[in-house]
Parts: C-alpha cells; structure tokens; sequence
C-alpha cells in the first residue's frame, strides 16, 4: 500500500475527501459549512481566508482563546520532555495539576483522578458512586447532558437516546427547573421549583428499586438550553440526597473554571459536591478531565477496589497543560473577568431583546448565556427555522455561534466566547447579532 505525497489542497478536495471518509456522528446535524486552517484568540480563520469570531469557545472549551501563548509554551516543552506513560506510573506535572487543582476547592474536596473527556469522567464518577453506596440508581435532570459513553448517556435525556438498545438499568430522570418556561407556578406565575422538585423526587421515589446510588446534574443546563438553577435550588436538591443515602455529582464542563463569574458554578450556593466532574475548561481545548472527590469517597472506593485503570489515565502531558491553565486563570483573576465580561454581554443582549421582538429570553451567568428566540412573547411559540436562519446568517456575516433546538423550546444560542475575550470582541458579536436577527425578521421568511 502506497499513502498519496501530502499536498496543499483546495477546499473543494479537502470536502470531497471529508465526504469519502469522515463517519458523520451529530444526529440529525451535519458538518459546519466552514473549513478551518487556524485559530488565534477569539477568531477562527477558514481555508480561503475568512476570519469568524468564535463565540463558543471552540466546543465551550477554550476559555483561554486559541492558541494561548502559555499553553503553546507548556505543550512544546512538554512534548519533547514526557508525553505518555504506562497508567500506573505518576509523573511531577500530574501531582502538580492535582496540588494546585485541589487549592482552589473547598474542603473536603481534595482527591484527584485525571482522565481525558466529560463523559469519560463521569463514567469514572457514576462507577465510583455505584461502587460506594452499594446501590445502582442514578437521577439526572430531563434535559441533561453528560457524554456519550454507556453510564454518561443513560444519564443524558436531551438526546440520542433512541436506537442504541436499553440505558443503564436505574436511569431516572428530575423535571427542570426552567423559570422562562414554567411548569410549577406561585399565585404571581413564577417558577414553583420547590413544589417540582417535591413533585419530581416523589417520581423518583415511586420508581426506584431501593438503590438509589447519585444525583449527577449540570448547575447550568447547556445542552438543555442554558438553564441555570434558582437560587435555593442546589441546596434543596443535596438534601433530597442526603436523605435518601445518595452522593451528589456535579458535572462542571462547562461552568467550572471561571465561567460564571466565580470559580465554581457552585459556589453561589454555598454547596460542595460529593463529586466533582471538570473536563472541557481544564484543558483549555485539548482533551483533559478530572474527578475531584473527599478523602472519604476515595478511600471507600479503594477499599472496595475501584478500578478505573483507563489508556491515558493521569497522562503528563494534558496534566502540564491543565496546570498552566489554573496558573492563567489565577494569575489573571478571571472569575472576576469573566463577572465583568458577563455583565457587559448581558446588557447587551438585554438591549437587542428590546429591539427585537423575536428574543424572548436572556439568562445565565457571567460569560456562559442563553439568548431564547420565539416567534410570538405571549405565546412562547418556538421556531427550529426561525434559530436556523439566524445561526446561518451569524456566521455569513463573520458569527459563530451553537444554537440548541428541543422540543418545547425555542432555539436558544449558547453563547460562551472565550474569557479572554476583549469588550470590542464582544461588541463585535452583539452588533453581528443584531445585524443577523434585524435581517432575518425583514426578510419575512419566518414561519406564520
């Protein structure tokens, strides 16, 4: 077998040769129409030139932009000094990583296992609930998000789910607290989350086996469409656990690491994990995630045999990288950053819902935010065509932005720019949105 010679190809032969050979994996969803050659800061630079501002962060994960000087640093050296090694041995840049992650958590948050992705950490977090309490059953919310590995998608319910044979025995899932679209309501109409999380537990309750082993929940909904808890709510929910013997996990892909406008997405509510999942942010864009647990958990786990003995488990070099991360994000005080980044994105968001009238929400916390389109306020009536029109003209007109379509939901945008990101950045953005949704509305192609 002879490989062709490595040559520059045009566009058109690098979608050719993606049609000949890439397996298609987003549902329903196919590839983005843009060809990326490089990246650099908060923009994405396609094959023929063109220059988008990346309003994702990469896949919510590069919170330091692309290309961040430190991390290209901390790679070079890295790669040259110590990439891999067999899973049982340890390396500095690990124990480092674990060190300075653990600093910055509350007690009794102090053991660390590094893995690569979101859904491979909690697998490692579900296994090691299961293992500890003895029991199987696991709840998670109704529009949840947490990978695609077997545990992780048994206890996703936004997607995928059909197709693929049985979940996990003892999937459960929590209705949401969604306070745009409520379900329980006070006398005034707001959200009665106190009412539905008795309401939902009660489900629970009558559907479990008895084995109830964790709650495993986003404090931001993304995937489900940036929803973030009530104030109170966290709370409420780690006492349904204890009561009933369950560990409390909490997925912080996407809002760990300064996001919010605090370290934690949990720390607004004053509640500390029984296990900590973080994984696209402590990379900064290359694959790396951990579970972060107490003393306690760990050494039930241990003495129970917990194995978990993964190909790139506690790797050196990811480790490197994730420890210049948390130096970064320290050194530059990027919770409060993103605190004041968040806001100014937030007001402008709020002064586009005034000038159109297709915005029906804005909702979320410091740079992760939700911005809900429907084609009437009154009614809430939600559009797929309607977000999709807009996305497409975002990204004509220089935008990238990821919107999420479920049923009984509007399109809403994640929008989730890297905290680096300059105020002109983020203006940039607004006045491209603005730009895109005035359009959209003129061009009367909306559904009637």
């Amino acid at each position: 077998m002879s490989l062709a010679p490595v040559t520059e190809r045009d566009a058109t032969d690098l979608w050719q040769l993606a049609e000949r050979h890439l397996v298609r994996y987003s549902g329903a969803g196919a590839f983005s129409p843009e060809l990326i050659e490089s990246a650099s800061g908060s923009f994405v630079t396609t094959v023929d030139g063109r220059r988008i501002l990346d309003f994702t962060s990469g896949q919510m994960s590069a919170i330091l932009g692309h290309s961040h000087p430190e991390i290209v640093r901390t790679v070079t050296a890295q790669i040259g000094r110590l990439d891999h090694l067999f899973s049982g041995m340890l390396s500095r840049p690990v124990i480092e990583l674990a060190e300075r992650l653990s600093a910055t958590l509350p007690e009794p948050l102090r053991k660390v296992l590094l893995l690569t992705t979101g859904a491979e950490a909690n697998e490692a977090a579900i296994r090691m609930a299961k293992l500890v309490t003895g029991k199987h059953e696991i709840v998670s919310f109704a529009r949840s998000w947490h990978g695609m590995t077997y545990a992780a998608a048994s206890a996703t319910y936004s997607a995928g789910r059909r197709g693929y044979g049985p979940a996990a025995p003892g999937s459960l899932a929590l209705p949401v607290p969604n306070a745009y679209r409520p379900d329980f309501i006070t006398a005034d109409g707001a959200l009665d989350w106190q009412r539905q999380l008795d309401w939902g537990f009660g489900l629970v309750d009558a559907q479990s086996v008895g084995s109830l082993a964790a709650c495993m929940i986003e404090p931001i909904l993304s995937s489900g469409g940036i929803i973030d808890l009530p104030p109170g709510y966290l709370a409420a929910l780690q006492q349904k656990c204890r009561e009933r013997g369950m560990l409390l996990i909490l997925d912080e892909a996407q809002t760990g690491l300064c996001r919010t406008g605090n370290w934690y997405a949990f720390q607004r509510d004053a509640v500390v994990p029984d296990i900590l999942v973080l994984s696209k942010t402590l990379g900064a864009g290359l694959p790396l995630a951990a579970l972060v647990t107490s003393p306690d958990i760990e050494l039930a786990a241990h003495d129970r045999e917990f194995l978990f003995f993964t190909t790139h488990v506690n790797d050196p070099l990811p480790a490197a990288v994730g420890d210049t991360v948390l130096r970064v994000l320290d050194e530059g005080t990027f919770d409060a950053r993103a605190a004041e980044r968040g806001a100014h994105l937030a007001a402008g968001l709020h002064k586009l819902a005034e000038r159109h009238t297709v915005v029906g929400d804005v909702r979320g916390r410091g740079l992760l935010i939700g911005l809900e389109l429907v084609l009437d306020r009154e009614t809430k009536r939600s559009s797929d065509r309607l977000a999709a029109l807009v996305t497409d003209r975002c990204r004509a007109l220089g935008l990238h932005v990821n919107i999420v379509q479920l049923p009984g939901m509007g399109g809403v945008f994640r929008i989730a720019p890297p905290l680096t990101a300059t105020e002109e950045e983020l203006d940039l953005g607004l006045m491209i949105l603005d730009q895109a949704i005035g359009d959209v509305v003129a061009s009367g192609d909306l559904p009637v």
